[in-house]
């Protein structure tokens, strides 16, 4: 079977690709095929995140395994497309380049028969022309329904000046020219 993929920017202009993909090729191959259907040069790291239905990030597939112990996370050639991604479950996160924080929302739009004289992946349509620079995204901490932030310690100045008086660094021993 072919998937049918609509790749979405996350920017303020519609620019989208449409990419036709084999359901037994993996994400790494629709890594490749996005990177080419939207003209980077494939020299960033990427990832892809799991998420619900209303885009919300879950797991992160990456392109490397950079844990500690080779081999205990799977990676974007670890999955096929199909075991991710089906009828039920049709959308996936994708981002490009983590210091330009390129994303795309990704939608398996169809599931069709294999056309007999079509080379897969392929990118079957493109509207849009890329931006100069990706859509900057705001960080910013949830806020729970107290209005407690993860991020608040509750500390003010007068707790931070934990030394008082006339207590420095300097004084605990670090010399300038230590090596």
């Amino acid at each position: 079977m072919v998937y049918k993929f609509r790749v979405i920017l996350d920017a303020e202009e519609d620019v989208f690709r449409d990419i036709a993909i084999l359901e037994d090729d993996t994400l790494e191959d629709l890594h490749n095929a996005i990177v080419n259907a939207f003209g980077f040069d494939g020299l960033e790291v990427a990832s892809f995140y799991t998420c619900d239905d209303t885009w919300n990030q879950e797991d992160e597939i990456p392109m490397f395994d950079a844990g500690d112990v080779p081999g205990e996370n799977k990676i974007m050639s670890d999955y096929q497309l199909s075991d991710l991604l089906y009828e039920d479950n049709t959308k996936i996160i994708y981002v490009y380049d983590f210091i330009n924080m390129w994303t795309f929302l990704v939608e398996l739009a169809a599931i069709e028969d294999v056309a007999v004289s079509a080379v897969y992946p392929e990118t079957i349509f493109s509207h849009g022309e890329m931006p100069a620079e990706a859509l900057e995204k705001q960080f910013e901490a949830d806020m729970d329904e107290e209005g407690y932030n993860e991020f608040e310690d509750d500390l003010d100045e007068d707790d931070l000046d934990m030394f008082g008086g006339e207590d420095h660094f300097e004084d605990y021993g670090f010399e300038e020219n230590w090596n």
